[in-house]
C-alpha cells in the first residue's frame, strides 16, 4: 500500500499542463500544490536554465532527484514534476510508492503550441523543437504509461474537465485501498 495516498504527483511532459492542473486541483482538495522545478530555483537561487547551463542536465536531474525525495514525504500535497523526472529510477520509486500518480498526456502539437514562447524550457532551445518534442515522447511515453495510477489527455479537455477526472480516479484508488 501506498505511503502518502492523499499525495498526487502530476507527470507528463512539459506544455502538458501540470502547474496548471496541479494548482486547480490543490485548491479544490484544500491541499498544498508544489512544483518540483520552481522549488529547485527557489532552493537555489538561480533558474532551471542556469543549472543547465552551468552543471548539465545530469547535475539538474541529481537535484531534481533530491528535491523529489523530499517533496514526496509531505503527506497531503498535489506535486507537478519535471517532464524528465521518470527518467530517474529513484524518482520514479518516490512516486511509485508514496502516492497516487497521473500521466497527463498531451499531444506534441499542442505541447509546442503551449511552449514554444517560454525561454524557460533548456531543453527546446534547439533548431527543430518540434522534433526535439517528438524525440522525448518515444523515450519518455513508455515511461509515463507504466509509472501512472491514471492517465488523463490535456489536449483539449479544460482544466476543470481534467482535475474531475482526476479526481474520480483518485476516489475509485482511494476506495479499493480500503
Amino acid at each position: 500500500m501506498k505511503r502518502h495516498s492523499t499525495s498526487i504527483y502530476l507527470i507528463g511532459p512539459m506544455g502538458a499542463g501540470k502547474s496548471t492542473i496541479g494548482r486547480l486541483l490543490a485548491k479544490t482538495l484544500g491541499i498544498t500544490f508544489v512544483d518540483s522545478d520552481k522549488e529547485i530555483e527557489r532552493k537555489t537561487g538561480v533558474s532551471i536554465p542556469m543549472i543547465f547551463e552551468y552543471e548539465g542536465e545530469a547535475g539538474f536531474r541529481k537535484r531534481e532527484a533530491d528535491m523529489i525525495a523530499e517533496l514526496t514525504n509531505q503527506d497531503a500535497i498535489v506535486l507537478a514534476t519535471g517532464g524528465g523526472s521518470i527518467l530517474v529510477a529513484e524518482n520514479r520509486s518516490c512516486l511509485r510508492n508514496r502516492g497516487f500518480v497521473v500521466y497527463l498526456h498531451c499531444p506534441v502539437d499542442k505541447q509546442l503550441e503551449r511552449t514554444h514562447k517560454d525561454s524557460n524550457r533548456p531543453l527546446l532551445k534547439t533548431d527543430n523543437p518540434r522534433q526535439r518534442l517528438l524525440d522525448l515522447f518515444e523515450i519518455r511515453e513508455p515511461i509515463y504509461r507504466s509509472l501512472a495510477d491514471c492517465v488523463v489527455d490535456t489536449g483539449q479537455a479544460s482544466s476543470r474537465s481534467v482535475v474531475r477526472q482526476i479526481l474520480k480516479a483518485h476516489e475509485r484508488a482511494h476506495s479499493r485501498q480500503h
